[in-house]
Parts: C-alpha cells; structure tokens; sequence
C-alpha cells in the first residue's frame, strides 16, 4: 500500500505529487466499489448491474443510448446488463413516447430497493469523508473530479 502524505505541496503539480493523487483515486476507487460487493454477490450481480441501477435511479426515464454515454460503454456490453436486470423485475424498459424506437429505463421498487441497499454503505463512506474534509475540501475534490471528466 503506498504511504499517502497529509499536505500538499506548494508545487502540486510535481510528478509525485500528481501520483500520490492517482494512487489516491485507484485506492478509493476500490474501496468504494468493493463497499458494495457484498451486496451485488448476495444477488449474483456484479459492478456493472450496480452501475446501471445507479445511474437509472438518479435519472428515471433515461434512455438507453443516454445510459451508454454515462457508463462509456458499447450497446453490446449494456444489452447483457439490461437483460439480467430486466429479467430480474428489477429495471422497466418503456417505449419514447416521441421516438417508439428509443426504449427509456427506469427502476421498479425492487430495482429502486436494491439500489438503495446497495449504494448506502457508499454513501456512509462518502459522508464520512465529507465531514471530515470540510465543505471547503468537498468543493476542491468535486472542482478536481469535474476537471477529470472527459468533454
């Protein structure tokens, strides 16, 4: 595990610096994934149905290809997803209601329900770290994870 250092350095930008930043990333990351897993393995589920509940709870009646360009993945690798999530009741697909060709996601109350269990020990992660920063830290870490952001 690498030793992490409790300042930043003035010159923040230095290759250590901005290593120390991504070992950060790459950790927390893990960690916050793996906050879920023993939820996703008692349902036979893994990352990507738990990325999908998500991001279809925080936008019900996103449309499929819109749940693509969230996850950055091909419609091949989200059909199988959808799939195992629609045969489960845990995701509705209902037709655009402007293109009959566009199928819009939202989540059933147990897809709702699953997702909420599942994200709630990330939220506890995420609200623990939140107040210990400060809401002068959270506004920095949420301007760098913006600036990370592909556009």
């Amino acid at each position: 595990m690498p030793e992490f250092r409790a300042g930043a350095s003035p010159l923040f930008l230095r290759d250590e610096d901005l290593r120390q930043g991504l070992d950060l990333l790459f950790v927390a990351g893990r960690d916050l994934a793996a906050a879920a897993d023993a939820g996703l393995e008692k349902e036979g589920l893994g990352r990507a149905h738990h990325r999908a509940l998500y991001f279809v709870g925080r936008n019900p009646g996103l449309p499929v290809g819109g749940l693509m360009a969230i996850l950055g993945i091909t419609k091949q690798s989200l059909s199988r997803v959808l799939k195992d999530l629609s045969a489960r009741g845990l995701i509705a697909q209902a037709v655009g209601a402007d293109d009959r060709r566009e199928r819009r996601l939202t989540l059933t109350e147990k897809g709702q329900a699953l997702e909420q269990a599942l994200t709630a020990p990330q939220r506890a992660l995420m609200a623990g770290a939140y107040r210990a920063a400060g809401a002068e830290a959270v506004a920095g870490f949420r301007t760098v994870l913006g600036g990370l952001r592909k556009r």
